[in-house]
């Protein structure tokens, strides 16, 4: 699967429990499909404490990841409204990626 979203990307989560909420994209992973963002998706691990000093136990709450098709990209030049993205060939041969409402860079 082909993921148009990267790291730092505003996001609109569109399925799930979290269906409607926004938030900045922490980590992608390619391989899995699989995006991270901040806030949203969280779960409480318990960690055991460490047999160290400084190292305490208790309750942590973590960002667990969702399914990239899960979520759109917010255009900030469109009125941060969500849309897709595309792709297009500069004259210099490199991609950017643009915005398929309003076509701007993004």
């Amino acid at each position: 699967m082909k993921i148009k979203i990267k790291k730092g990307d505003l996001v609109l989560v569109i399925k799930g429990k979290d269906r409607g909420k926004t938030g900045k994209v922490v980590s992608v992973n390619r391989a899995a499909g699989t995006v991270k963002i901040g806030g949203i998706n969280v779960a409480k691990k318990h960690i055991r404490a460490g047999r160290g000093r400084g190292k305490s136990g208790g309750i942590v709450e973590v960002a667990l990841p969702v399914d990239a098709a899960k979520v759109m990209f917010i255009c900030p030049h469109c009125g941060n409204k969500p849309v897709k993205l595309g792709y297009k060939i500069t004259k210099s041969g490199s991609k950017e990626r643009i915005c398929r409402v309003c076509r701007s860079t993004v």
